[in-house]
């Protein structure tokens, strides 16, 4: 318990510095990064898993209160948007395999998966069956989960005009009723969709009934923003509780590599969205949140600061973790063969 209640102060404390230094996304960043180097100057910290999932469902909830028969109009560009995300992805994978390669000699198969843009438990189970660097590979990994944290809102913040202090929704709050009926069943549609070994179950199956209650008119109003900022701030703090017990020796190792990969990613992620915002007339705030190569968990969050289009940014982060599935052992399997 003195765990857990050490990484929450922490988080808490971290979330109101940032938010009096009008950082962007305060309520994740702030945490984020002060859970972070907490671990790594030798602080324990944790979140546990039954406040995780309980997050999980309250964010869900609060993405599925902003779906309108408007945004679901809008789904006729999405399949050309998907294409482009995809061939982003690949882009990313190969430009850092191969800088790992040439600058970190990384071995190939070591290279190619810390380049992985997403799906870590996927990753690291292919990095034991080749005989890969798995600390690297999860120290690289998780540096890039950080630093998109940090580094996504920055990006969002100068290039569109979205305001990222996650303002207090002025809509009517969903009732308490409402809200319970909602959370139940999204948590038991959440154990169906971890039954199917899906990712981030609870959040997307919470956001789908969500979904479903505000697009009918069943359960209108928005999550509280209470629950939201909490929310998010346990959702920093899981972030930067990944170093926790991380060596300052094992961190120099990675820290270059890492976020010299963030910075190759990010650029990519912008460039893709750029393109396939300017062809098929997608808000370029969505399409940047949707191909930002984050945590889908994180990322999926972020929507709902910058109020982004949650079922847009969900599907694509979801698709992007099945584009990796396939993708992953073919890459391995051609450099395989190129020896």
């Amino acid at each position: 318990m003195r765990i857990y209640a050490v990484s929450f102060l922490i988080g808490i404390g971290g979330a109101a510095l940032a938010w009096l230094l009008k950082f962007p996304a305060p309520f994740l960043t702030g945490p984020a990064f002060f859970v972070s180097l907490a671990g790594v100057l030798g602080v324990k910290t944790d979140v546990p898993d039954i406040v995780r999932n309980v997050v999980f469902v309250i964010i869900g909830l609060a993405l599925g209160s902003s779906v309108t028969p408007e945004i679901l109009a809008a789904a006729a560009a999405w399949p050309a948007s998907l294409i482009g995300m995809c061939a982003g992805v690949a882009l990313i994978m190969l430009t850092g395999g191969f800088m790992f390669q040439r600058y970190f000699a990384m071995d190939r198969e070591t290279a190619y998966l810390a380049s992985s843009p997403g799906h870590l438990s996927y990753v690291l189970g292919f990095s034991t069956d080749v005989g890969a660097d798995t600390a690297m590979i999860s120290m690289v990994q998780s540096i890039r989960v950080l630093f998109l944290t940090l580094l996504v809102p920055v990006a969002v913040a100068l290039l569109t005009d979205a305001d990222m202090t996650m303002p207090i929704p002025v809509d009517t709050l969903l009732s308490p009723m409402h809200l319970g009926i909602l959370a139940a069943l999204g948590t038991g549609l959440g154990l169906v969709f971890l039954k199917l070994k899906l990712p981030a179950a609870l959040l997307l199956s919470s956001m789908f009934v969500s979904s479903f209650g505000h697009g009918s008119g069943l359960t209108p109003g928005q999550v509280p923003t209470v629950l939201s900022v909490i929310a998010f701030v346990t959702m920093g703090t899981l972030i930067g509780s990944r170093f926790s017990g991380v060596s300052l020796a094992m961190l120099r190792r990675a820290a270059v590599a890492g976020l010299l990969f963030t910075l190759l990613a990010l650029v990519i992620a912008v460039v893709f969205a750029g393109l396939v915002s300017l062809f098929t007339h997608l808000p370029f705030l969505d399409v940047i949140i949707a191909f930002a190569p984050g945590g889908l968990e994180t990322m999926v969050a972020m929507a709902a600061i910058v109020q982004a289009d949650p079922a847009y940014v969900a599907l694509h982060h979801v698709a992007r973790l099945f584009f990796l599935s396939a993708f992953v052992p073919f890459v391995l399997t051609w450099n395989r063969n190129k020896r």
